[in-house]
């Protein structure tokens, strides 16, 4: 019986490899919905993509992204009645944007009044060209200078207290590949790449940062969760649960159908507290579709 059981739940860990997987959205809390999109479109470039007020559950919410949900990671904006400000925390790092001309894009942002945190350019003795820059809300966004990509909401950075766990709970739970790994003794950090796909620049990754002799982390209330989409979430949920048994971090919602969108649903938190919404593919295409 323990050799069965043994044989299926590395059944269960080698399917969520071959999975179906995609980065659906992440989800944060704006203080004023308005402001924000206003950002997000005419500085970010982005597309409002939709929007719809809930009276009756006092909020609102918008999806903003760089292309249609059905083929593009988005951003989703929840605006609670009321309240204006969000504690982001420690924990959370960036968004990252790749784009073909970042000077350009910087500018128009200065010239909207935008706060710019770190200037376009590469870092000492390196190639790459990038910038910071803050929303209204008081989010990071990295843009990055990369050639064209299907994905230009590419990057999500959050810090974590043991880098090479993280990095064994995403490949092992979530079926994501180390697309890079660097340390920097020096500037006292490390980070990781992690996501679908092998090219780096062609797709959106988890960037897992640990930063050297800090061992506690706000996590605020305003970044929620990222949601991934899975071809079941059954099978799933299942294997998250095996790696969680070993490495840390619980289920917090079994799998379930949400009667209100009629979408099968699975959610964790990692190791590190981090929330990860895993999304049956078919159901989410489906609702997309009943929105056009």
């Amino acid at each position: 019986m323990a050799a069965r059981n043994l044989a299926s739940d590395d059944d269960v860990l080698e399917w969520v490899k071959k999975d179906n997987r995609r980065f659906l959205q992440a989800d944060i809390r704006v203080g004023d919905l308005n402001s924000t999109i206003k950002f997000y479109t005419e500085s970010l470039g982005m597309k409002l993509l939709s929007q719809k007020d809930f009276p009756e559950q006092k909020y609102s919410k918008a999806i903003v992204g760089f292309g249609p949900q059905e083929t593009h990671f988005v951003l989703g904006l929840t605006y609670i009645y009321g309240v204006d400000k969000y504690d982001i925390g420690t924990g959370f790092g960036h968004f990252g944007i790749a784009t073909q001309d970042i000077y350009t894009i910087v500018e128009n942002i200065r010239a909207k009044g935008g706060v710019i945190t770190r200037e376009p350019g590469p870092i000492e003795g390196g190639s790459t060209i990038f910038a910071f820059v803050q929303d209204p809300n008081g989010y990071s966004f990295e843009l990055i200078q990369r050639p064209p990509t299907p994905e230009p909401l590419c990057q999500i950075l959050l810090n974590v207290l043991d880098l090479d766990l993280a990095i064994k709970f995403y490949e092992q739970a979530l079926g994501m590949n180390l697309l890079q790994k660097y340390d920097s003794p020096q500037e006292q950090f490390a980070i990781a790449m992690v996501g679908y796909g092998s090219n780096l620049t062609q797709t959106t990754v988890i960037e897992l940062r640990y930063n050297y002799n800090v061992t506690e982390y706000t996590k605020g209330d305003g970044y929620a969760q990222v949601a991934i989409g899975t071809d079941d979430v059954y099978k799933s949920a299942a294997a998250v649960k095996l790696v969680t048994k070993e490495l840390g971090g619980r289920i917090i919602l079994p799998p379930v159908l949400i009667p209100e969108i009629n979408t099968k649903i699975t959610s964790f938190v990692d190791p590190d507290g981090w929330k990860t919404d895993l999304v049956d593919n078919e159901d989410y295409l489906k609702q997309l579709k009943k929105k056009e």
